[in-house]
């Protein structure tokens, strides 16, 4: 699989360079229309074609997330007029959640195996590739065709990949797998089920019925949990006590190795993360400013969820936000604090360190009970903060690497 997906990208990364290049604006300026659709599905239109149908699955999702978060889905569906169209409703979702699931994609090889073999056997086919995982396998690559071919649509820079002519089948390690599907697809992931869980948790009040939900979102959980979940799936003796425990170990030893002269992404994170980021340092102040400005999507969480706290007690005001950032800033703060403690203690003054440690434990134990008493926190509240608190310290990160590397790229 690790090969497979190794090769797709380097594929992708040719096609989004393509994309950008003169030679397909010429041609398909002088074609007609008819052989420029035909240009355009056997070049580049089936990696743009994936594109865009993930970039739809993330507007369908920040959409839905705006409707619940603002109250606008709770006023529709609460609606007397609505309420008698919710069953014909839910009846027409049924019915095309069956093509969602991209049972149209598989007609056409039915159809051709079908008249090549028989219909009995092309079903039987179908049946046997869907024991087999390979919805999971494919769904899990549309993310990484996604991946880079729009990172190389964006910022450029498309290098050769190596994919190896060894023994295939064989148990990656679990730092193998982090380095190759981080950022295309544990990432992306996790957003799409913060997104997924978030419009589950504050729209279940007033739903009448989970059907709904369900018919809407089911493929896109089918598709989260193959980004997920899909590398280790598909490796072999991923589940076995062993091979967990030696992976475990080699991760946390390839998270602790620093950076330096002479050391690879496959020896340390630093290294790796360097590597990850390099189209970065090369891109242009246009791709810069759109990956920032798409980083800035991960503020919608916390805006819209802290109007959603008990503690807030149904308050619009903007003093609830700004009293949310001060809550955010304090947080980072105290990490900054620990940090800088753990060098300059860490080692000669552990006691230091430990006094330190303990103090702002207290602290922070301190104003939690406070606020469980007195101003009216609750347990709901804590996991709510969470959800809308974590998309914020991504954002933040993500923005202050794109500075800090677009820095050194203009200092160059």
């Amino acid at each position: 699989m690790n090969q497979i997906s190794s090769f797709e990208a380097k594929v992708a990364n040719g096609n989004g360079e393509q994309t950008l290049s003169r030679d397909i604006y010429r041609l398909g300026r002088r074609f007609d229309f008819y052989r420029m659709l035909s240009f355009y599905f056997t070049t580049v239109g089936f990696y743009f074609s994936s594109m865009v149908t993930v970039l739809t699955v993330y507007v369908f999702l920040y959409g839905r997330l705006y409707l619940v978060l603002s109250g606008l889905e709770k006023s529709i569906l609460l609606d007397p007029r609505i309420q008698e169209n919710i069953e014909p409703l839910q009846n027409v979702l049924a019915s095309q959640s069956v093509f969602q699931l991209g049972l149209l994609l598989v007609l056409p090889m039915v159809m051709e195996v079908g008249l090549e073999k028989g219909f009995r056997t092309a079903l039987g086919e179908f049946i046997i590739m869907q024991l087999q995982l390979a919805s999971v396998f494919f769904t899990f690559q549309l993310g990484t065709k996604t991946h880079y071919y729009g990172r190389t649509i964006l910022h450029g820079g498309a290098k050769y990949i190596p994919t190896g002519r060894g023994f295939v089948v064989y148990h990656a390690k679990f730092a193998e797998n982090y380095r190759m599907y981080s950022r295309s697809h544990f990432v992306k992931g996790l957003e799409l089920l913060i997104l997924l869980v978030v419009y589950l948790a504050y729209g279940r009040s007033y739903r009448t019925s989970s059907s709904l939900y369900l018919f809407v979102t089911f493929s896109i959980w089918f598709m989260v949990a193959s980004w997920l979940f899909a590398p280790f799936i598909f490796n072999p003796s991923c589940f076995e006590w062993q091979k967990t425990v030696d992976d475990w170990t080699d991760w946390r030893k390839w998270m602790g190795n620093r950076g330096g002269i002479g050391m690879s992404g496959e020896q340390s994170w630093e290294a790796w993360w360097r590597s990850e980021q390099a189209h970065l340092r090369k891109t242009s102040v246009r791709a810069l400013i759109l990956e920032i400005l798409m980083s800035l999507r991960f503020l919608i969480y916390q805006y819209g969820i802290v109007y959603h706290l008990k503690i807030a007690r149904h308050s619009t005001s903007i003093l609830v936000y700004g009293l949310s950032w001060l809550v955010m800033l304090t947080v980072l703060v105290v990490l900054k604090m620990v940090s800088i403690g753990r060098q300059k203690f860490g080692t000669d003054l552990q006691l230091m360190f430990r006094i330190l440690k303990g103090i702002l434990f207290l602290g922070f134990v301190t104003v939690m009970a406070v606020l469980f008493a007195i101003g009216g926190l609750t347990i709901t509240d804590v996991l709510a903060c969470t959800l809308g608190f974590l998309p914020t310290g991504w954002c933040i990160l993500l923005v202050s690497k794109t500075l800090y590397l677009s820095t050194i790229n203009f200092e160059l």
